[in-house]
């Protein structure tokens, strides 16, 4: 059986994704897959390109043909070079560490020693809203209150 090394694509329409994987040359594109060996991710900046280097040079060795994307991608992880013995170097960008916003924002609030809470919910906020109203409606009858006094004595006489 001939066996290749293509780009299985998924993804939306505009977003695409691709597996690295070994099939039979004559599936279709997104037929059964022998083995997924790795993943291409274009559209990231920098693009994510992982590859199993050990199983991708074990299917170079039995004679799995990479199509032209493929040697692409193993010359960016620098598998086709130990495969064909080229001395030309790899260039794979490392992709950055994710920002871990929780941790961010627990940071500038430990600066920021005048913030009350962490965040404002809604539940929060109706809490809030109604502690409000309660301090205005206890305010309102204490002004109507010396009014009342005062029209009463003068009903009186």
């Amino acid at each position: 059986m001939a066996t290749k090394i293509r780009l299985k694509r998924l993804g939306k329409i505009r977003s695409p994704h691709y597996r690295i994987i070994v099939i039979d040359s004559r599936a279709k594109r997104d037929g059964q897959a022998i083995e997924e060996i790795g993943l291409y991710h274009p559209k990231n900046d920098p693009s994510v390109i992982r590859v199993d280097s050990e199983r991708a040079q074990y299917w170079l060795s039995v004679g799995a043909q990479p199509t032209e994307a493929v040697v692409a991608i193993l010359k960016r992880t620098g598998d086709w070079q130990k495969h064909t013995g080229d001395k030309t170097p790899a260039g794979v960008d490392p992709q950055p560490e994710r920002r871990d916003r929780e941790a961010a924002f627990a940071a500038a609030l430990a600066e920021d020693a005048s913030a009350a809470a962490p965040a404002i919910s809604k539940a929060k906020k109706k809490a809030d809203e109604a502690a409000a109203k309660k301090a205005a409606e206890a305010e309102a009858p204490a002004e109507e209150a010396p009014a009342a006094e005062a029209e009463a004595p003068a009903e009186e006489a």
